[in-house]
Parts: structure tokens; sequence; C-alpha cells
């Protein structure tokens, strides 16, 4: 998803004469000058633009290199927005954890402002009472140990679906697009999960659902005059949030008939259903009584979960094989520690993970070097809040730039070099705690599916390496395997990892 800033600019220098007409009928309120002067470092604003020409075409890049100039925490102005932008583990920490109860509220992208969409994400929607009783549904029902323990039978089908597809590739000698079936199978245990049923019954299907899911994700990745100028949402100059209505709309209305006919299903028979995760929320109730949560609610929740649920674990498990194709000594120590632990040639069950340490410091060096999510989704001040010998202002956007801190050499030994021995003997994890490493985020607002991915990506890329050895297509090279990231709101690589499958032979299980 590239930040087109020649196309930006285009539509700043056409509606600069409507902006400033609006300026004057309406001028927007000045930041307290007192709190002006404390505001943290940064490079000086355009007129107008701010400092938009400083985002680059990749901002997790060019806001890195701002930060070794002005500081670890910086001030940007974009457009009318003033935006602080943290890039070290400490001051996360104070943003997170320190001043979570006051930070803990999301800026809402226009092209989420679509369909109520932004009054009912869990991603989004304000810190409430309400968001607070979704939160609990996914911690307590959704995502728990209990429940998650339950249904590791279907993750186990899930997966081996995952492997039959594989295996069909390497008796045709054929390449393997590991991000496809990586989706193919994350979206199918997800639907299964919630509604007992596959979504996609082949790598077409699952291209084009893969095709609906990344363009919501592009359209709010992509820079919108809308969100650096609110008084331009009404004209929706570059038709982000027209698109946006359409995509978003798509996957809606397959929730809806799925529970349209769950809800049609329960009316006719009196029975529960399925007893899956969609009889579970129509089931819900709250502490006061026997409240059911609205079904848009439902269907809103659900979109929110599949589109975080699949992308991100997409991409890690692209990442990972690419890294791991890359560093041929590093295969040969994860291929070993699965041997003597697993098994040659036998896919990953959830209670070998814990005796896998080297294999979970490879998914943790994954997450530090190349985070699904370069910048944490952004926060927004309800008040003045002090940082140091700074001040963050009242309703100032703050970004956390996860992909910057993963590689601080204050931090890292060699930040850039893919090493999962630092993770050896090492306390950090990715659950929120370490903020040197956060690629699920911290605080209230850390991701809920964190429970499952943890478990999932494991299962995945231990069975690919375990079942299968790998060869790059005919004709290419380790260096031909493009490591170049492209920026969104997911870091997708900007080609897709394919490689060739080779199933294991009795010889190689003698060796």
């Amino acid at each position: 998803m590239d930040f087109i800033l020649s196309s930006t600019l285009s539509y700043l220098y056409f509606t600069l004469s409507l902006f400033l007409l609006f300026k004057f009928l309406n001028p927007t309120k000045k930041i307290n000058q007192k709190n002006h002067s404390k505001l943290p470092p940064g490079p000086s604003p355009l007129p107008i633009i701010g400092n938009l020409l400083n985002l680059g075409n990749k901002p997790h890049h060019s806001l890195a290199n701002l930060s070794n100039i002005h500081g670890p925490i910086m001030t940007l102005k974009l457009g009318q927005i003033t935006t602080i932008v943290v890039s070290s583990s400490d001051i996360a920490k104070e943003i997170l954890q320190t001043h979570d109860n006051l930070l803990s509220n999301r800026t809402v992208p226009d092209a989420l402002s679509v369909l109520n969409h932004d009054q009912y994400s869990l991603s989004f929607m304000r810190v409430s009472p309400r968001w607070r009783d979704l939160r609990k549904i996914c911690n307590n029902q959704l995502f728990s140990s209990k429940t998650l323990d339950s249904s590791q039978a279907l993750r186990r089908r899930k997966l081996q679906d995952f492997l039959d597809d594989i295996e069909k590739c390497s008796e045709n000698e054929e390449a393997v697009d590991i991000g496809r079936v990586a989706f193919k199978t994350t979206v199918n245990l997800l639907s299964n999960t919630f509604f007992s049923t596959d979504f996609v019954n082949s790598a077409e299907e699952a291209g084009e659902y893969k095709k609906i899911i990344v363009s919501i994700l592009k359209e709010v990745g992509t820079p919108n005059l809308s969100d650096f100028f609110p008084r331009l949402k009404f004209f929706d100059l570059q038709g982000i949030r027209r698109r946006s209505v359409v995509s978003v709309n798509k996957v809606l209305s397959i929730f809806r008939r799925f529970v349209g006919e769950r809800l049609k299903m329960r009316e006719g028979t009196g029975c529960i259903g399925n007893d899956d995760m969609l009889d579970a929320l129509l089931n819900i109730s709250l502490d006061d009584g026997k409240i059911e949560m609205d079904k848009d609610e439902i269907e809103h929740l659900l979109l929110n979960l599949f589109v975080a649920g699949t992308e991100p674990a997409t991409y890690t498990l692209e990442w990972a094989m690419a890294e791991l194709m890359h560093n041929s000594e590093i295969m040969r120590k994860v291929q070993k520690e699965l041997e003597q632990a697993v098994g040659k040639g036998i896919p990953i069950q959830e209670t070998d993970i814990a005796k896998l340490p080297y294999m979970q410091a490879v998914i943790k060096e994954t997450f530090r070097l190349h985070p699904a999510v370069p910048f944490l989704l952004p926060r927004k001040a309800e008040t003045d809040v002090k940082i140091g010998d700074y001040i963050i202002p009242k309703d100032a956007q703050i970004l956390v730039n996860a992909w910057i801190i993963g590689r601080d050499p204050n931090k890292w030994d060699n930040p850039n070099v893919f090493l999962p021995e630092r993770f050896l003997d090492c306390e950090i994890d990715v659950k929120g705690h370490h903020f040197e490493l956060i690629p699920f985020g911290s605080g209230r607002r850390i991701c809920p599916g964190l429970p499952l991915a943890i478990r999932m990506l494991p299962l995945m890329l231990g069975s690919l390496i375990n079942c299968f050895s790998w060869k790059l297509e005919d004709g290419l090279n380790v260096d031909d395997l493009n490591k170049e990231d492209e920026y969104g709101i997911t870091l997708e690589k900007s080609q897709p990892v394919r490689i060739v499958p080779i199933k294991l032979t009795e010889k190689d299980y003698m060796l």
C-alpha cells in the first residue's frame, strides 16, 4: 500500500482555497500558548500542510530517521492535527501504561467512519461501559484459555487442511504462495470458530476474500485529507470513504447472512444451534440482566475480529519464512529442535509449543523486525498529559512507532540482524509487559486476539518446517527473495513469498 504523496499534494493544492475559506469562517482553536511552548521538539511545519512532506512513502522509516534528530518523542503537524510520535520503549511505557487511562481513546480514520463502524468497532470505539463489556466478552469467552483449549480439535483440522494444500503443491512441484495459504487457513479457522463453516474452499476464493480485507486496510492506511483537515470530510475528495463503504459492506453482508440464518434457526427450533461463537454472542447477557447484544453490534464485532485476525497473522508467517529462507543456519536449528522435540514429519500440536523455545524465539524475532502493524493504532489525549519535560496537549494524536522500537540500538544488539538467539534465556514476551516488543500493543487497548495468535503461529510455522523441506523457484537464488516492506496500516511484503515444498522421503527420516 503506497503512501501516495504526489496524489495527496495535488489534492492539497486543489483544496487550498476551500480550506482557507473554512478557516476564515470557522477558525480553529489554537493550542494554549503556555502548553505550546512545552510541546516535544520536531521538524518545522510548512504553512497549511504542516509536516505532511516529512512522512515520505514509508512513514515508519521516515519518522524513525526524524527521531534520530529530534528525539524519541517529537511533535508533527499533519495538516491541522497535532501529532506526537513516540520512538522509544521507555516513552511507550509512559503512554501505554503510566498514563493509559488518559490516552486510551482513539482518533478514528475517516475510512472507518462508515456504516456506524466507528461506533461499534472494538478497536476504535471510545472507552465506555459498553466497550468494557465487549472487552470482557473477548477476554472471558471468545479468547479465554478455557475456550481456546476446548477448540484445539478445530485448529488441528484446519492445520491439516493447510498441510494438505501444501502437499498437493509438493506433488506437482508447484510454488506455494505462503501468504495466500496462510490467509485461507486463518480465515477458515475464524469462520469455523464463529460460524461452524469454511468461508473459502480454494486458493482462488481465498484470494478474492483477501482482496476485500486488503482493500479495507488499504483505505485506512492511505493518507486522507479528511483526516488531516477535518473540515474537508464532507467532500470526501479522494473517494476513500466511498470505497471503504463498498468494502466494509461486502464483509458485513456475509455476517448479516450468517447471523440472520442463525436467528431464524433459533426461532424455529428453540435450540441453541451449533454451540459456536455466534451462538455464544447471541446468548450474551450483561451483568444487570438478560440483555442480548444488538445484531448490528455482533456483525461489526465480527468484522473487527476478522480483519484484525487474518492479515497480521498472514504477514507474520510470510516474514518468518522469508527470514528462514535467507538464514539457512537458523532454519537448520529450528528443524533440529522440531525433530528432537516432536519427531520429523509430524504436525505440531499445541502441547508441543512449550518444548520449542528456539522456534518461539524465531517468531519473537520476526515480530521484532517486522511488526504486523508498524504504528500502533493512534491514541488521543483526553486532557493535557505531562511526559517528562513535555506536555501532550488535549486532543493530540499519539503514534507509537513499534517498528523502530524493535530496532532501537539502545535496547538491542545488532538491531537490524535476524538473530533469534537474543530471545533464548530472555524474559521478554509479546504480551504487552515488555515495551521493547509490543507487536500487539499494550495496556487496556492490547489486541484481544493475542491468545489465539500465539497458539496458531507456532502451529503453522512449525508444521511448515517440520513436514516439508523448501526450495526457491527455478532460476532464483536466495538474494532474489525480496525482503522489502510496503507501508499501510499493516506491514506487508512488497512481493509475496513463493517457495516450493518438497515432501520428506524415507531417507529424510533416517538422517
